[in-house]
């Protein structure tokens, strides 16, 4: 059992794990000079397996209890490794802001993918007019940019948008087999673990040279991206998960992608905000926000749409 309701604690983890998301991508992007993004990915996952391997152990933690969670943990690896992959591939051919943009529509994934498959994370008319927002703004942020920008970003803007369906698939996945039976160390780690080799195999397959040079920016870009992101910070928001409602961790992820913007594409990279962009991030923001607005109390102290929460 879980909690309904997002209190000032969680709310604040959420903001903080905001921050962090929110210069990843230009981390990720400045790394990526140097080392080949699939190579990157997967070193990643590898490093973050070894740090949560070893914890686990110190903790006692079984990582594999029987052999279902070996069948869920590939599964979920592969999303993993698919969708990071894309989202490292995808810097390669748009920018840090759009990225933010695009893949922060997970949630409008997630609200749908959970209406299906999630017996108590239904969709209501505040989370169908946000997602209709959200949406809106992801075809504000196509269709009000046609010049050669946007056709050379198009490749990369299309590998971040899959890896958010990805993402949301791998939340919901997690959430209906997972989340009542394993551990978050468990769920991390099987992500990390097994989707090191498969990121590994994708470069050596289809990246020529796999480093370039190593500068004290890009081993502080690894450590970034190894350890804060992939160790710490997922370690918390699978805590999360655990514990609240998929549908209300991704509403409130809204605010990354508006700090993305700023943190990674405009103080790290410099890059020129568009208005079509600002659009789309206002549009995308809002939607998130009528995701989460929470059924009024009616007289009886039920909620109205109770049915709604997970």
């Amino acid at each position: 059992m879980y909690n309904a309701q997002l209190r000032w604690k969680p709310i604040a983890v959420l903001m903080l794990l905001a921050l962090i998301w929110g210069a990843n991508m230009a981390i990720i992007k400045i790394g990526n000079r140097e080392i080949a993004p699939l190579f990157m990915a997967g070193l990643r996952s590898l490093v973050a397996g070894g740090c949560l391997y070893i914890w686990m152990k110190a903790k006692g933690i079984v990582i594999f209890p029987s052999r279902i969670f070996v069948v869920h943990g590939i599964v979920i690896g592969l999303f993993f490794g698919a969708e990071f992959g894309l989202i490292y591939v995808g810097l390669e051919y748009t920018l840090t802001s759009r990225v933010y943009v695009l893949l922060y529509t997970a949630p409008f994934f997630a609200a749908i993918e959970a209406h299906f498959f999630l017996d108590d994370d239904r969709l209501n008319i505040w989370k169908i007019t946000g997602l209709l927002l959200a949406f809106g703004g992801v075809v504000a942020l196509f269709v009000r940019d046609l010049g050669s920008f946007s056709l050379t970003a198009l490749p990369g803007d299309l590998m971040v948008l899959l890896a958010g369906v990805l993402w949301a698939s791998t939340t919901v996945y997690i959430k209906k087999y997972l989340a009542h039976q394993g551990s978050p160390l468990q769920t991390l780690f099987y992500q990390v673990f097994f989707s090191a080799p498969i990121l590994f195999v994708m470069s050596i397959a289809f990246e020529d040279q796999i480093v370039s040079g190593f500068s004290l920016v890009t081993g502080f870009s690894i450590f970034y991206q190894c350890i804060i992101v992939a160790f710490l910070s997922y370690l918390v928001w699978f805590e999360l998960i655990h514990r609240y409602p998929v549908s209300l961790l991704h509403a409130f992820s809204f605010f990354t992608p508006i700090l993305g913007v700023f943190l990674s594409g405009i103080i790290i990279m410099g890059e020129v905000i568009t208005p079509n962009l600002v659009a789309a991030l206002v549009m995308v923001s809002i939607g998130m926000v009528l995701i989460n607005h929470r059924p009024a109390v009616n007289s009886a102290g039920k909620k109205c749409g109770a049915k709604t929460l997970s």
